[in-house]
């Protein structure tokens, strides 16, 4: 199911040969492991009860969802008590901002400038209740100081958030040492793991993290499903009230088939990440190199090497739109993106890029790949075979 999607197929084409259908955005979409999907079937089939209920299928329900709530936990190193379940990752970062501040004393919030729009409009909805916000900066690559986050704590500080990796130009982020600083203080610290969970060693004990968010999709689960972990002595305030499921931090009847199958997922990638991200870190490295020697007017944008995400590969591309550049890409079969799926919607310029210096002219030239667990070095090279064409034919057209 997943391969038909996600890697090579034979489409039409207007010309003699068949053109091969490539996809590079799995940060938008992963597609669904067929493995995750043979476990879920059951559960969507029938012969399944609520979880909450008090006869033999509930109880059965309830054994498969503290089964798959021991999985997430496993991905990260947590306990399976802290796992709360939502309907997606926006779902957990709003629980996590707005639950901590609402049961903190003090009415100080830290992130960066750099998180998924999920985190910042909760914090800027806090800003309009009175709260205080300190954005910290992020250097050339996109990379938050730990030191910039420790002069920004202060005594009436209600919990710090900063993302592990950020989806728009791969930087990984210094968690572990932002951890150890607001461990020091007694500072709640929440960590988007959106993007870097089952691709990077990520612990919640090793980084001294407090709340950590989890998307299903991202490690090929089915959409609809998130999870926040909350480390026991955190306080937090439910934001969706009812009938009291997720010990009370998030009503509503669970999603099971959802929530199973993101416990197999997180297995899966817990089990094979290392394996997973050395295959893809290479393939990474190929495209961004091809990009860069074969695009004139191509940079790189967010760190290399180590300090980047396996999958991911971004650059922004001078004298053409992004836009433009996509839909061109998608005639040829090749399917990626110019960052942020959340943002596109608003048509808003990227404020990741605006960060890391970039002007609008070069934002407007972003392009982001992101390379999954069905990409093949043959579909790297089919996209650095069509992409030079595209912007020098886009570049002669413009005016």
């Amino acid at each position: 199911m997943a391969r038909s999607f996600a890697s090579s197929f034979e489409r039409p084409s207007s010309g003699a040969a068949a053109l091969t259908r490539v996809y590079l955005d799995y940060a938008g979409f992963s597609p669904v492991d067929p493995r995750v999907v043979a476990v879920m079937r059951p559960f969507l089939e029938g012969g399944v009860g609520n979880p909450s209920a008090l006869h033999s299928l509930g109880l059965e329900a309830r054994a498969s969802l503290d089964g798959a709530r021991a999985k997430v936990a496993r991905l990260f190193g947590g306990a399976p008590v802290g796992v709360i379940f939502t309907a997606s990752a926006t779902e957990a970062n709003n629980l996590a901002i707005k639950g901590v501040a609402q049961r903190a004393s003090g009415r100080h919030v830290v992130t960066s400038a750099i998180e998924h729009v999920s985190v910042l409009n909760p914090c800027r909805d806090l800003e309009k209740l009175g709260y205080s916000l300190t954005y910290v900066g992020v250097d050339a690559d996109g990379r938050v100081d730990p030191g910039a986050v420790e002069r920004a704590l202060r005594r009436d500080t209600a919990v710090v958030s900063i993302m592990a990796a950020n989806g728009e130009i791969g930087t990984l982020q210094p968690v572990a040492e932002i951890g150890r600083l607001t461990r020091a203080r007694s500072i709640p610290f929440h960590v988007d793991a959106v993007n870097a969970a089952g691709r990077v060693a990520l612990s919640v004990d090793e980084c001294a993290i407090d709340l950590l968010t989890l998307s299903s999709n991202d490690v090929y689960g089915p959409p609809g499903a998130g999870a926040l972990w909350v480390r026991p002595e955190v306080k937090l305030a439910p934001i969706i009230l009812g009938g009291g499921q997720e010990r009370g931090y998030r009503s509503g009847t669970e999603n099971l088939p959802a929530i199973v199958g993101m416990g197999v997922a997180a297995e899966l990638a817990r089990v094979e990440r290392a394996t997973e991200s050395a295959r893809l870190a290479p393939l990474r490295d190929r495209l961004l190199a091809g990009l860069l020697e074969r695009v004139p007017g191509a940079r790189a944008t967010g760190a290399l090497g180590d300090r980047r995400l396996p999958h991911h590969a971004s650059v922004v591309v001078s004298g053409v739109k992004a836009d433009s550049v996509l839909l061109e890409l998608d005639l040829r079969g090749v399917a990626a993106s110019s960052g942020s799926a959340c943002n596109a919607l608003t048509g808003e310029p990227s404020h990741v890029l605006r960060a890391i210096g970039c002007d609008l002219q070069a934002a407007e030239g972003s392009l982001c790949f992101t390379l999954g667990r069905w990409t093949t070095a043959l579909e790297i090279d089919i996209t650095l075979d069509v992409l030079p064409g595209i912007v020098e034919r886009l570049r002669r057209l413009a005016p």
